[in-house]
C-alpha cells in the first residue's frame, strides 16, 4: 500500500500565483505536473548566469542512495551534479521561489512538506540516468520531485528527455522535452521515470520536498 499523500481540496486562492494554482491543480487530479515554460524568465535568466559561470570543477559526479548507501554507479547513471546552497543571489532566489511553492501546497493540499534539496544537473553527450524511483514507499525520505529545464533550445533530435512512467507496468511513459522554464513535479514513490541518453549538453534542476521523518531516537537531517 502507498504512503502517498492524501490531497484534500481547500478553499485557499485568490492572489496566489496562478501557477501555483495550476501545480496543485494536476498534483491533485493526476500525481504529476507538467508545466512548459512556466518558470519566471527573470529566475530562469539568473539561474542561467549562474550555470554558465560554474566551471567543470564545481560539478561532481552524481551518486545513487543516501549517507551510508551513497554509492557512484555509471550502470545506472552517469550525471554531474553541483548543489544549490543559497549562497549565491540566483541561487537564493531560486530557494525561496522553491519554498514559496512549498507553502503554497501544504495550504492548498495539506501535504506537510517540510525540507526541501536541490543541485544543479549536467548531462553530457551520451549521459543518462536509467529508470529508477526517487524513493522508496515507506521510507518516506523524498514526497515530491520537481525538474525545471534551463536549455534555451532543445530539437528533436538531441535526445536527453525524462520519461514519465505512471505504473511499473507502464513501458511508454510521457516524454518531456527539457526546454527552458519547463517544470516538471510528481509524487516521489509513485512514479518511476528515467532520463534518455543526451545527444549535446542538457542542464536541469532536480529538486526533492521531504516529509519530517524524525523520530525519538533519530534526528532527519535534510540532506
Amino acid at each position: 500500500m502507498s504512503t502517498a499523500p492524501t490531497f484534500s481540496d481547500s478553499s485557499c486562492g485568490g492572489d496566489d500565483d496562478p501557477l501555483f494554482e495550476r501545480v496543485a491543480i494536476q498534483l491533485m487530479d493526476k500525481g504529476y505536473a507538467i508545466c512548459p515554460a512556466a518558470l519566471p524568465m527573470d529566475l530562469v535568466t539568473d539561474l542561467c548566469e549562474e550555470l554558465y559561470g560554474l566551471s567543470p570543477n564545481d560539478f561532481a559526479s552524481a551518486g545513487i542512495g543516501r549517507q551510508t548507501r551513497h554509492m557512484h554507479n555509471e550502470f545506472v547513471r552517469k550525471d554531474r551534479i553541483c548543489w544549490l546552497t543559497g549562497e549565491s543571489p540566483a541561487s537564493a532566489a531560486w530557494l525561496n521561489w522553491a519554498a514559496d511553492l512549498q507553502q503554497y501546497l501544504n495550504r492548498r493540499l495539506f501535504m506537510g512538506l517540510f525540507s526541501f534539496e536541490s543541485h544543479l544537473a549536467h548531462y553530457g553527450i551520451g549521459d543518462f540516468y536509467k529508470r529508477h524511483y526517487d524513493a522508496f514507499q515507506f521510507q518516506r525520505n523524498r514526497v515530491l520531485s520537481l525538474v525545471v529545464y534551463l536549455n534555451p533550445t532543445w530539437g528533436a533530435d538531441d535526445g536527453g528527455e525524462l520519461v514519465l512512467y505512471q505504473s511499473d507496468e507502464d513501458l511508454e511513459g510521457i516524454k518531456v522535452t527539457p526546454l527552458m522554464g519547463t517544470l516538471v513535479l510528481f509524487l516521489s514513490e509513485e512514479f518511476p521515470h528515467e532520463v534518455l541518453p543526451a545527444k549535446r549538453d542538457r542542464y536541469s534542476i532536480a529538486g526533492w520536498y521531504r516529509v519530517n521523518g524524525s523520530t525519538p531516537d533519530r534526528v532527519d537531517p535534510p540532506l
